[in-house]
């Protein structure tokens, strides 16, 4: 008589048997996969950054009232690289402590420079905040070789035109004698520079109160800012006309 174990399985093909693997474990996936995804995607974030587009926002009212605190802003870094800037046009640049000679005399520079300065927590500790790794936003006035005059007012000529600056609504007040609290300018832009003033003019600390120079040096020049996107009631193009352009009628002495 033949036995039978109705508990052996067959090894056969029949349907519903599973493939032999031979007792090993499909191989997983590294977790270095996953982290270098991470890395190479950090990678393209920052260098779009700091060579194409970046966002930028208004900290202070230097540029009231056009541009308001906390605005939102775009600055594009390309088309500087290939050409000067213009008058007319909004540029974010480095802190005058930066470039400034007189302003970074005395300047102490980390082991790490602006990096661990730009962490909001670390940008906190006393001592750790560099004033260097600013970034300003004005608006150029006047470009290499042009002879640009400012007076008391902070009315701004070039080459002999007075400019006519609609985005401008505050000037420094001036007393009986026409006297004011504001610098004066009366010079030629060196080549490899540009005047930045601030549109609110009363209230802007730009060249004409920096020691070490009035002009700003355009590799200091971080972009160009071009679209406001907040808040989105006030969001669109930045005007960058040249003011010389549509000007021509004395302004004041």
């Amino acid at each position: 008589m033949s036995s039978h174990d109705p508990t052996q399985a067959s090894s056969g093909t029949t349907g519903g048997s599973e493939p032999d693997t031979g007792g090993k474990q499909p191989p997983q996936e590294s977790p270095w996969v996953f982290w270098r995804g991470v890395l190479i995607t950090l990678g393209v974030a920052l260098g779009v950054r700091h060579y194409v587009l970046e966002a930028r926002y208004i900290p202070s009212g230097s540029m009231l009232p056009g541009l308001q605190l906390q605005d939102r802003l775009l600055v594009e870094k390309l088309s500087l690289r290939s050409r000067a800037p213009q008058r007319g046009e909004i540029v974010v640049f480095h802190a005058p402590h930066h470039f400034d000679p007189v302003l970074s005399a005395d300047r102490k520079v980390g082991p790490f420079g602006c990096v661990l300065a730009h962490l909001p927590i670390v940008n906190s500790i006393p001592g750790v905040a560099d004033p260097a790794c600013d970034a300003y936003i004005k608006r150029v006035v006047a470009v290499s070789g042009d002879r640009v005059v400012v007076n008391p007012r902070g009315e701004v000529n070039v080459n002999g035109t007075w400019l006519k600056e609609p985005y401008v609504q505050r000037y420094c007040p001036v007393d009986a004698l026409g006297m004011g609290q504001c610098r004066t300018l009366n010079s030629v832009v060196p080549p490899g520079h540009v005047l930045v003033l601030g549109d609110n003019r009363a209230n802007s600390w730009d060249g004409r109160f920096w020691p070490g120079g009035a002009f700003l040096p355009e590799k200091e020049i971080i972009g160009r800012a071009f679209w406001r996107f907040w808040p989105l009631s006030t969001s669109g193009a930045l005007t960058s006309r040249d003011p010389l352009k549509n000007s021509g009628a004395k302004a004041g002495g």
